[in-house]
């Protein structure tokens, strides 16, 4: 009796579309607020400071737009030419941007005044990158140089010119701001050591490249060109791990989630994706109405803001609970105290957390301890009492049948124990997942009690449209059966011709 095993409830596959833990996150960011620029978004760059203002590039000026507000706080328009990759510095004081006559400038974020202007490229400054000591600036061109300056002096500190084509991206590693990573048209992706000046790693991404990111760690770096996402594993010599081709059209943009554990990409195929970075899978993804150009997340995971071909800028926003923000806050409990004891009692997992479950004992049900006792019809009477789902009344009937139970169950009731029966028969025969063994109960049932008939108007009423049922729920089986067949030999016809 000890090694009873509990009544095994049916399952049947998850129907196409489900709303998935990852959907049902990405469905919280409202629906868009859109604001029409003059010139294709070529730039969204977050401030890592709160609250987290961000930097739109386009046409001949940087605005600088409120998280809060979603209106422009401030407006940068002191370009000779259109303006490229404005991007806040890591304090959220400076601004530095590219323009197509070749400047790299650097502006004052309260004031806007321009602070520094570094000269010396002599075509188009698509990548301009604060360094993370703040010291420097990267910068990378249509002529085919990579520069690295010294902020104070506004001079190059190192030049590269390994490149056979424009370069369109770049970055310098937060763990070692001695690496510089860059992409190029030439379909070449370069690791560069400033204190070295030379190139140490080369990468053949395979087409034009337009946008790289790299991993927390710095030991993996992603690569955006044409349709395809490649992820380089840097401590192994640049060897590629994983490549992802789920865009119909190029990629032009990249970025992740605050915690770096999703990865998002924008596409000229009108969409963005949202690729788990444990797996690298597709877990979401979002349709806009214009070529996606440019990308970007706040820190905190509040704001997606999305910049368009068109000149449309989408704006969404996550909005947070009460007691999400005070969860998020970090609190600092001395030692030995009440609170200090309970911190983390109350944590929530993540989607992507590993949990462990405690080894519960679990309480059998009523209907499963009636079986362990043999007793069929009282179990049978338990589970169509209650408030179970029909999947569990389904369950028990096929395990009955499986222990050549079903006849002793359904034998021997009375007006009342038979009611419910035949309502739960009259109520889900017509449904197709439990159409074919249900048919075969209720068959049975009629078989059992045809000779009461006449006995109770009720049990006669309720009867006559059982049987009623099972016949319709017959010949509409034996329809679908003739359709299926008539398909199958038009395929074959269709095959031999």
């Amino acid at each position: 009796m000890s090694d009873y095993r509990k009544v095994p409830v049916k399952r049947f596959p998850k129907a196409a579309g489900r709303k998935s833990a990852e959907a049902t996150y990405w469905r919280k960011f409202q629906a868009p607020i859109l604001v029409k620029e003059y010139a294709s978004i070529s730039s969204i760059s977050f401030s890592p400071i709160s609250p987290y203002d961000f930097a739109v590039t386009s046409s001949t000026r940087v605005q600088v737009y409120s998280t809060r507000s979603h209106t422009v706080k401030k407006t940068i328009s002191r370009f000779k030419d259109t303006a490229y990759s404005g991007t806040i510095r890591g304090d959220g004081k400076l601004l530095v941007a590219g323009d197509a006559s070749g400047l790299v400038q650097l502006f004052d974020l309260n004031s806007r005044a321009i602070l520094r202007t570094l000269r010396g490229h002599d075509g188009a400054v698509h990548v301009a990158k604060f360094s993370p000591d703040h010291m420097q600036v990267l910068s990378g061109s249509d002529d085919k140089t990579v520069r690295v300056w010294d902020v104070p002096t506004e001079t190059p500190v190192v030049i590269f010119g390994e490149h056979e084509d424009y370069v369109r991206a770049g970055l310098v590693s937060q763990e070692h701001p001695y690496l510089i990573a860059t992409g190029s048209y030439d379909h070449t992706v370069r690791l560069w050591d400033v204190r070295s000046g030379e190139c140490t790693m080369t990468m053949k991404h395979g087409a034009p490249v337009e946008s790289l990111l790299m991993f927390p760690g710095s030991g993996l770096l992603a690569s955006a060109g044409g349709n395809s996402v490649k992820i380089w594993d840097l401590l192994s010599g640049g060897r590629m791990i994983q490549g992802l081709a789920n865009h119909q059209k190029t990629i032009t943009c990249m970025t992740f989630d605050g915690s770096a554990s999703r990865l998002l990409t924008g596409s000229l195929d009108h969409h963005v994706k949202v690729y788990s970075t444990r797996d690298f899978k597709v877990v979401h993804n979002i349709k806009y109405p214009a070529p996606v150009q440019s990308i970007g997340v706040s820190p905190d995971d509040t704001h997606l803001v999305v910049g368009m071909n068109s000149g449309l800028l989408s704006m969404r926003q996550r909005l947070l609970k009460t007691e999400d923000i005070a969860a998020a806050k970090q609190k600092d409990f001395r030692r030995a105290t009440k609170a200090y004891l309970k911190r983390g009692s109350e944590y929530q997992p993540e989607v992507h957390d590993i949990r462990v479950e405690a080894k519960r004992r679990r309480q059998l049900a009523a209907y499963d301890k009636l079986m362990r006792q043999f007793r069929y019809g009282d179990a049978l009477d338990a589970v169509l009492s209650g408030s179970h789902r029909p999947i569990i009344i389904v369950s028990l009937l096929e395990e009955l049948h499986r222990r050549q139970g079903l006849r002793i169950a359904l034998s021997g009731r009375t007006e009342k124990s038979l009611e419910p029966v035949l309502r739960f028969l009259m109520k889900n025969i017509t449904k197709p997942r439990y159409a074919p063994f249900l048919v075969k109960v209720s068959e049975l049932v009629l078989d059992m009690y045809d000779r009461i008939m006449g006995e109770s108007y009720v049990i006669d009423d309720m009867f006559s449209r059982l049987r009623q049922k099972v016949h319709t729920e017959i010949q509409t089986q034996e329809k679908l059966l003739e359709w299926l067949y008539s398909i199958y030999f038009f395929d074959v016809n269709d095959t031999l011709e």
